[in-house]
């Protein structure tokens, strides 16, 4: 029901867009979403604090109260705020926008909108996007989006409203990144690479980082997980950083549609040069930084103490992202990261030696390599790395997985890996790990998917990450026919195509004869 209503509001959003770019629509449409979300659960919250002021059997009771005193306890921003709710003042709320869908100026009615509930939830401040009074949409269709909008949501139950217009939200997403091609993959990861690194990191409390957040969809999932397994919001605190400012208000967008507290610091800012969080030591690090980025390095990176195992090298960052996000776990805390296949065996630059020194402390947990085309926005070949600051089981070890076989197309140009592969990938590390998900699982080394391996021996490898190496190729099922037999029919068969190889070779010189060619 729910992925139909998608389809149908993705298909309506996009006809709406005309000879606008994407990229620059986005942000209209998230926009309307997340002003739409803010006005639900505003006026869910004063539906029913209405009824719980009049219930004499309820706590919330106002004895002899008239219309006056309920309109003033209405307003009163301590009871949204207890249940974290925005308050919305009446000029913004998604009623009178509807109302005044048709009119020439509804794009600067929504960007006064916005800027009133910046105003009235400190939370929000610079997180929204008032773009509308100068939108380049043709006459009306700004409107249209409105009444579009208009029709998301369910009912006077915040939760529902939430949870659809939360789902709808990352819906979009994803679809504006598969629209925006190359510069879409920039804000979002594709789903089955988050709920990769969530099942082998199974974050379920503490504090999670993601130094890269793009539009918070490791957030998301992580919080998604959580309740899946019995916790509920709220069991871990958010923190993350992000550059790009229009991304990073997307990703406020979205973790507060799903009512998720969060700390994305002060401002948009580069995690290496303008650290949001400095003192942060997580239990959880989830992150996809750009891959290979090589205008990365600033003089005030020398010497950083965050390259305890070697100086990156100041044309790639992709070991400065692995040092980073080392620098920030805590005591007993793991890092789940995508980067490029490169990072597995590069040695160039001292990228080697960090890997080495890496390998022998004894960071590195796990290592995935996963199909190509799993990315909108790039065809390299990608891995997971994970990391683990003190590793809890099977020290000396690290598990390789080649998953390069198990993706699925589901676009011509887009794989992803299905829920069933996620889970197996999740299954045999919490195996490996003595954590197993299903009792009396033990784990078991399996030719061409998964191995563990010392340390010692990955030495020998030159400290060469790439799971291919270590876990050889997968047995072929014994069809338990013999050689012999086997051989004497390939024999025969071969026979017969070069007899009837040599007929048709033949035939060719007849007929070019014929014709008068003679060779």
């Amino acid at each position: 029901m729910l992925d139909d209503i998608k389809k149908t509001l993705w298909a309506a959003a996009d006809k709406l867009r005309a000879n606008m770019d994407a990229a620059e629509y986005k942000h209209l449409v998230l926009g309307l979403i997340f002003l739409k979300y803010v006005s639900d659960t505003f006026a869910a919250r004063r539906a029913e604090l209405t009824r719980r002021f009049l219930d004499e059997a309820d706590d919330y009771f106002l004895h002899e109260c008239d219309d006056e005193m309920l309109a003033d306890e209405l307003e009163d921003r301590d009871y949204y705020k207890e249940v974290n709710v925005f308050w919305v003042p009446e000029a913004a709320r998604w009623e009178q926008l509807r109302a005044a869908a048709k009119q020439t100026d509804i794009g600067k009615r929504i960007d006064e909108a916005l800027t009133v509930i910046e105003q009235e939830n400190p939370k929000l401040k610079g997180i929204l996007d008032k773009r509308y009074g100068r939108a380049q949409l043709p006459d009306g269709k700004l409107g249209e989006l409105v009444d579009l909008v208009s029709t998301i949501g369910f009912g006077d139950d915040p939760g529902a409203a939430r949870d659809v217009l939360g789902q709808v939200y990352e819906y979009f997403l994803g679809q504006f990144a598969s629209a925006e091609g190359k510069k879409g993959g920039q804000f979002y990861t594709p789903a089955s690479i988050v709920k990769t690194l969530v099942a082998v990191l199974a974050p379920h409390h503490g504090k999670v980082y993601d130094p890269c957040c793009g539009s918070g969809g490791m957030f998301v999932q992580s919080e998604k997980f959580i309740e899946a397994h019995g916790g509920k919001l709220g069991d871990v605190s958010i923190y993350g950083q992000e550059s790009n400012p229009t991304t990073w208000r997307l990703a406020a967008m979205n973790l507060a549609i799903r009512g998720i507290d969060f700390n994305l610091g002060k401002e948009p800012a580069d995690t290496f040069t303008r650290n949001q969080h400095p003192d942060l030591r997580a239990d959880f690090i989830l992150a996809n930084p750009p891959f290979n980025i090589s205008d990365w390095w600033h003089g005030s990176l020398e010497g950083d103490p965050r390259w305890l195992y070697g100086d990156p090298p100041q044309g790639n960052a992709n070991y400065a992202w692995l040092q980073h996000m080392l620098h920030h776990l805590g005591p007993v805390g793991r890092a789940g990261i995508v980067l490029a296949n490169g990072s597995m065996s590069s040695s160039q630059n001292n990228e080697g030696q960090i890997r080495a020194a890496m390998v022998e402390a004894d960071v590195v947990e796990v290592m995935i390599a996963l199909p190509g085309q799993l990315f909108f926005n790039t065809q390299i070949p990608a891995c997971l790395w994970f990391l683990a600051k003190k590793k809890t089981a099977r020290p000396g070890e690290v598990l390789f997985i080649d998953a390069r076989k198990l993706g699925r197309m589901i676009s011509r140009v887009q794989a992803e890996l299905s829920d069933e592969v996620i889970e197996r990938i999740g299954n045999t590390v919490a195996a490996w790990r003595g954590q197993p998900a299903k009792e009396g699982e033990i784990y078991a080394d399996i030719p061409g998917y998964c191995r563990s391996v010392k340390l010692e021996e990955i030495a020998q490898h030159g400290h060469v990450l790439t799971p291919g190496r270590y876990v050889g190729a997968e047995e072929v099922e014994d069809d338990d026919e013999a050689f012999a037999d086997k051989m004497q029919k390939l024999t025969e068969k071969l026979g017969e195509q070069m007899a009837k190889g040599a007929e048709l070779d033949a035939l060719i010189r007849q007929k070019l004869g014929g014709l008068g060619y003679e060779f």
